[in-house]
């Protein structure tokens, strides 16, 4: 009985470790669907938001996306990592000031070959005021925000 309050500090630190660690759950709704529907793939292809087909779909790290066409659905299970969108599909803005913000689907960008969500198109314009400022505080503060409600 004497060693439980010895381990206990331990015990605690690994717990709290474990919770700092974790990401927030991503950008999704009710069914777990990213990116509202949207091909993540058509951003980099197309250059603009094209809707996905409910049939071609693929799910990679929780999230479920759908595509616009079956080749776009082997690009993205080819190299998910590279097509699915940074910091769970919020807005990077948001995330560079420790928020999760919901997003508007046109206001993307490609930024370093990395998929970029933003709340608008003015939104967009304050992240891209300072980019790298923005950019660097949005990947230090992502692995630490808590579990927020949008």
């Amino acid at each position: 009985m004497k060693t439980f309050p010895k381990i206990l500090p331990f015990f605690c630190l690994a717990v709290a470790a474990s919770y700092a660690l974790a990401e927030p759950k991503p950008n999704v709704d009710q069914n777990g669907i990213g990116l509202q529907g949207y091909d993540p793939v058509a951003f980099f292809t197309d250059g603009k938001p094209v809707l996905g087909d409910e049939k071609f779909h693929s799910t990679f790290n929780g999230v479920t996306y759908r595509f616009a066409s079956v080749e776009h659905q082997k690009m993205f299970e080819k190299d998910s990592a590279k097509y699915e969108p940074q910091f769970g599909g919020y807005c990077a803005y948001g995330v560079s000031k420790g928020e999760l913000g919901s997003v508007k689907i046109d206001a993307f960008q490609i930024v370093d070959g990395h998929l970029l969500m933003q709340y608008d198109s003015a939104v967009k314009d304050a992240f891209n005021k300072d980019r790298p400022g923005n950019l660097a505080a949005a990947h230090k503060n992502w692995p630490t925000l808590s579990e927020k409600e949008r």
